[in-house]
């Protein structure tokens, strides 16, 4: 392996553009060298309209960065790993937990690192959030995750596909966020998911989720928000109320807004990457992509008005 990490970047959108190019950028020991993308160029590097061309032409690649929509994601992560480069996978790490179990077996067969990661895990107050819940006794928690699908996700047809995840391709933050911070692990008890007449994905849903212990969770997402904006998770504990607003980067402690880390989200992934392939190891945390399948597979779909872009 190279001193300095090279990688090739699959997908080369907005995210990929704005979030993880500086974040390399600004990372020691990492260097990007290569870019797949069917419609986008990179300046700087070369570039490649599919992970295939880009591996057989840049052997010399170590890791592959995959920003696609998880549809397509198994196949490109497949022929990484099967090329013996470690890998990196924006969320949701796959359209399903079964194939993303089969990237993390074949990893193991391959002795490379994969990385599942969760990038609003890494906002500014989670950890922190996490640190003052433990040891707490939560009495109750609730998730308010509400955007303009149109603001953030403008001619993206694929998140109203099967495997796009709707309303949940935001959601799954909330849920990443919520399954890091309390102590014990989260189920689903029933969900209702509003699905367009023409979309095979939800634009909004109702989850009601528990503890192990039956602490309640109540959990709402739209993507029908117009005006402010809302992501937010409230905790009400016997140590006081908790509230992670704006994505997890900001933190109130019974009405008192704390100071808290500076937001750094992708810089942050791009260190814990490095350090997994440094160290030989793999992180594949499923369980907020398992709540999302739960919720489907107990949810009751209701039918809604059609959604046009």
């Amino acid at each position: 392996m190279n001193a300095v990490l090279q990688l090739g970047l699959v997908g080369f959108g907005k995210i990929a553009r704005d979030q993880h190019l500086p974040a390399i950028e600004g990372t020691v020991g990492l260097e990007l060298v290569a870019v797949a993308s069917r419609h986008s160029h990179a300046e700087g590097v070369s570039s490649y309209p599919d992970i295939g061309s880009m591996l057989d032409a840049e052997p010399g690649i170590d890791a592959v960065i995959l920003c696609m929509p998880p549809q397509p994601r198994f196949d490109a992560a497949h022929a990484a790993l099967i090329a013996g480069k470690h890998v990196f996978l924006e969320k949701p790490p796959g359209a399903t937990l079964s194939e993303v179990q089969a990237l993390i077996a074949l990893a193991e067969r391959q002795g490379v690192s994969l990385f599942a990661s969760w990038h609003s895990r890494e906002a500014a107050a989670v950890a922190q959030a996490k640190a003052w819940l433990l040891g707490a006794e939560i009495h109750s928690a609730s998730i308010a995750w509400k955007e303009d699908v149109r603001v953030w996700h403008p001619g993206q047809t694929w998140i109203w596909e099967p495997g796009g995840f709707g309303v949940f391709d935001p959601g799954i933050n909330a849920l990443s966020i919520l399954t890091e911070v309390l102590p014990e692990p989260v189920r689903v008890l029933s969900a209702e998911l509003d699905v367009p007449v023409n979309c095979a994905a939800p634009i909004a849903a109702r989850l009601t989720l528990a503890t192990g212990a039956n602490t309640p969770i109540a959990a709402e997402f739209d993507f029908r928000q117009t005006g402010p904006q809302s992501w937010d998770i409230s905790v009400e504990t016997d140590k006081g109320s908790l509230v992670l607003a704006n994505g997890g980067n900001t933190l109130a402690i019974d009405g008192a807004a704390q100071s808290v880390d500076v937001e750094a989200e992708y810089p942050r992934l791009y260190s814990r990457f490095a350090d997994l392939v440094r160290r030989g190891e793999s992180h594949v945390d499923l369980a907020p992509l398992q709540l999302v399948a739960d919720a489907f597979l107990c949810g009751r779909a209701r039918p809604t008005e059609a959604f046009y872009d």
